[in-house]
């Protein structure tokens, strides 16, 4: 009898041979031939179920599988449906990987008990310690910025400087940002209670409330977009979003993106609030050797051109040539605050955005 697998969602089937049928049908009848849910591993295979859109994620995933012959099987989805699927699935989950975007859905997972720790030289000499958990449960491997996009020709160069100068009462009404339900607002968030203080980050929340131009909506190319219509004057947002519509195809993004000046905060001070892309190895992993040639292969230097090339993104570590996009970004000084530290304050962001009134 040959056991074959015919898709990721654990389905197989059973085929015999015609002169083995009454021979297999005695066995058939001991088992009855239940393989519908049994993980039954192959050692040139790595799943992956990822936060990332799969065209992001796809051309480096192809990549590894040209160079490593192992075939990567991808299972997209929204993070806390992956996040409450892998805690339902506990030990017989398929998944090897979980690869999300920003250092909060990691940690998540982390404390949900989902992700193992893990040991290697190669990511330990890769990726920075500031982009990576101090355990090996998560790393970190590409990067990119929260930053402020201005509206050309209404706001003026270095009238605002800084994340904190969004508090000031010159930009009531003028200022589009997404929700407080969204991890990238709560990472920065995170960030300003560690480096400003629990009170001073609840000042800035209200005021940043009320110095809105709308009720927060959207994602961030939304927020860029408002910005390049009109409807207000300031935005937050990721810089792979902006890389992105600078790149798009539709006219429409590339002239919504040349209508904003990108500013980088903080740069007399701390630096631009930074987070990562990343991924860890499940702690149901199958094929966990697999799943940690993955992760190295996404930190090496191909990976990395790939990811600054097709994604938009900054590399982890300097000696990488960005692409084109994100050189026309300029230069920057980062924090260098590590992730681990604002991750933590997430749920504390959470409760002064509600105290805020920040929707």
């Amino acid at each position: 009898m040959k056991i074959i697998r015919n898709n990721f969602n654990d389905t197989w089937v059973c085929k015999m041979k015609k002169q083995s049928l009454r021979k297999g049908l005695l066995t058939l009848a001991a088992t009855a031939c239940t393989l519908t849910s049994i993980q039954i591993a192959s050692a040139e295979e790595v799943n992956v179920y990822s936060y990332r859109k799969e065209v992001l994620v796809r051309p480096l995933l192809d990549k590894f599988t040209e160079e490593t012959g192992i075939e990567v099987n991808l299972v997209n989805g929204k993070a806390d449906v992956l996040l409450e699927r892998l805690k339902s699935e506990g030990m017989n989950s398929p998944a090897d990987i979980l690869l999300t975007a920003d250092v909060g859905r990691l940690v998540r997972a982390q404390n949900a008990g989902v992700l193992q720790s893990v040991s290697s030289d190669t990511l330990n000499k890769l990726i920075p310690a500031k982009y990576r958990d101090p355990d090996g449960t998560w790393f970190g491997l590409s990067l990119r910025s929260r930053v402020i996009y201005t509206g050309k020709g209404r706001v003026k160069a270095g009238e605002i400087k800084t994340y904190e100068d969004l508090a000031d009462p010159k930009w009531k009404g003028r200022i589009c940002i997404r929700s407080s339900g969204n991890v990238y607002n709560q990472s920065l968030l995170g960030s300003l209670i560690v480096h400003d203080g629990a009170e001073k980050a609840a000042e800035w929340a209200k005021a940043v409330v009320s110095n809105m131009a709308r009720k927060p909506q959207g994602g961030d190319r939304d927020q860029i977009k408002a910005v390049a219509s009109g409807e207000c004057d300031i935005a937050v947002g990721n810089t792979y979003y902006y890389g992105g519509m600078l790149a798009d195809t539709k006219d429409s993004e590339r002239v919504a993106a040349s209508k904003v000046n990108l500013v980088w905060p903080n740069q007399e001070g701390r630096g631009a609030h930074v987070n990562i892309s990343g991924a860890g190895v499940t702690k149901s992993a199958k094929h966990k050797e697999n799943a940690i040639k993955l992760i190295e292969f996404l930190a090496s230097d191909e990976a990395q051109h790939i990811y600054t090339d097709k994604v938009f993104e900054f590399p982890l570590r300097d000696g990488i040539q960005l692409s084109k996009i994100v050189a026309s970004m300029g230069e920057f000084k980062a924090d260098d605050l590590p992730l681990a530290e604002f991750a933590a304050r997430q749920a504390e962001a959470v409760r002064i955005f509600d105290r805020a009134g920040w929707r």
